[in-house]
């Protein structure tokens, strides 16, 4: 499959909160309970308002892929928010979502290469999403023990260094 991968357009904010809403459904639907998709979609207008303004605020970096005219993955990276004392890489890998359509065609790993490369960072993964494990394992990223409960379910961090 052939992307392109750019940054996003403030006029892109709402295909960017749909494309939100539907990986999520796609990557969390035997681990989160349908009321949890439910209520995130009736909160889209707010995710477009949310995402526009952190387009324009620029507040974390991220990454659009494209395919053709049909927007299938995103990735949004920044300076890492938890406890620099915990000595880990300065930078946190946010998000890295694509449409299950496009598993394994490489869609992600293009996304994960533009965003991060081979650099040192960091990233929390849902406990239970198996797939997102093996594919960051894939790239170097290996469990550091920490773990953390938030609403939708317990996530653990994985950490890449000496990428």
């Amino acid at each position: 499959m052939t992307v392109r991968i750019a940054p996003p357009r403030v006029d892109d904010a709402e295909a960017l909160a749909d494309l939100h809403l539907d990986v999520w459904e796609e990557a969390y639907a035997d681990l989160m309970p349908a009321s949890v998709f439910a209520e995130r979609r009736d909160r889209r207008a707010e995710r477009v308002a949310s995402w526009r303004g952190i387009i324009e605020a620029r507040s974390s970096d991220n990454l659009l892929a494209w395919s053709g005219d049909r927007l299938v993955g995103f990735s949004s990276t920044g300076p890492g928010r938890d406890d620099p004392d915990d000595r880990l890489p300065a930078l946190e890998l946010m998000a890295l979502y694509v449409r299950a359509a496009t598993y394994g065609t490489g869609v992600g790993f293009a996304l994960l290469e533009a965003a991060i490369g081979r650099a040192d960072a960091y990233l929390w993964v849902l406990d239970g999403n198996e797939r997102a494990i093996r594919f960051y394992e894939r790239q170097g990223f290996a469990f550091d023990g920490i773990s953390k409960p938030e609403d939708v379910g317990l996530e653990h961090r994985m950490v890449r260094r000496g990428g």
